[in-house]
């Protein structure tokens, strides 16, 4: 059995299959996340999944270092790419979080070791898909301390749905294939 969320799109069950849940601690793929999660603000995820390589693509395969950089002309150049979500917000957004990570990356030795310090000691056992909040104690802090850092599209629900995806929490449901495997990460 897979989570019912994944329905029956290989695009979906694919990310569910290999990626979802995986605990990640990888600082470019953490950021990746972390943006795209923002960037779902409002839509679906599988918009977001849709337009993964556009992203990757526009942005400089999220390299941090290149997006802290952009200028004007760059931001209004991504606001005419049709691969994207042209969202003027969110595209800032991604040049605003891209400095906070760096600062952070640099105060902390590392970006996994800033985020991870709000993953809960306990682990999930979600029986059914209605159970799964969509934001928690520790999305609510992860929220709270991103934002008084400076960033913006972090809210506790886009942070909870970055835990999910990152591993910092498993929410596949203990019937999925891939609970027990996850667990063992």
């Amino acid at each position: 059995m897979r989570c019912s969320w994944a329905g029956d799109t290989e695009l979906y069950q694919k990310y569910h299959d290999d990626e979802w849940g995986v605990p990640l601690h990888d600082d470019g793929g953490l950021f990746e996340f972390l943006l795209l999660e923002g960037a779902q603000a409002g839509l679906s995820w599988e918009t977001i999944l849709k337009k993964r390589d556009n992203y990757r693509k526009a942005f400089d395969r999220f390299n941090a270092r290149k997006i802290a950089k952009y200028d004007e002309k760059k931001i209004q150049a991504l606001l005419q790419d049709a691969g994207i979500v042209r969202n003027k917000l969110k595209v800032r957004a991604f040049v605003t979080n891209a400095q906070v990570f760096l600062r952070l990356q640099k105060e902390h030795g590392s970006f996994d070791a800033y985020i991870w310090q709000f993953a809960p000691r306990k682990k999930n056992s979600w029986k059914r898909m209605e159970d799964i909040p969509a934001m928690t104690d520790e999305s609510d802090a992860m929220s709270k301390a991103l934002k008084k850092e400076g960033m913006t599209f972090v809210g506790s629900t886009i942070c909870y749905a970055f835990m999910q995806a990152t591993g910092m929490v498993n929410d596949h449901v203990t019937g999925c294939f891939r609970y027990t495997y996850v667990n063992n990460k």
